[in-house]
């Protein structure tokens, strides 16, 4: 069983930044597949960002040039940093990992709005 907690989401502006976090329980991090996926009201949960364990990274479209996902497999921890958000960055952000199964987290709340 695999725990995931994310943090750092909140409100910000059009234009600003959030830096997102997920900590990983357990010894088998850097196999993991990890990602970040997004659902806001109304819509289905949509794939952000994906790292492999090797370092692979893949984004959505909507997202290439603004967001970046990273892993720190000593720290068990991935990150998503999102820069330029739009108010349609606007949604609940959820933690992913793969390796045989899926695990997910909680979700935090990111709300792009002046």
């Amino acid at each position: 069983q695999v725990q995931l907690v994310e943090s750092g989401g909140g409100l910000v502006q059009p234009g600003g930044s959030l830096r997102l976090s997920c900590a990983a329980s357990g010894r088998l991090f850097s196999l993991y597949t990890m990602g970040w996926y997004r659902q806001a009201p109304g819509k289905e949960r949509e794939l952000v960002a994906s790292i492999t364990s090797y370092g692979s990274t893949d984004y959505a479209d909507s997202v290439k040039a603004r967001f970046t996902i990273s892993r720190d497999n000593a720290k068990n921890t991935v990150y998503l940093q999102m820069n330029s958000l739009k108010p349609e960055d606007t949604a609940v952000y959820h933690c992913n990992a793969h390796f045989r199964f899926d695990y997910w987290g909680q979700g935090t709340q990111v709300t792009v709005s002046s």
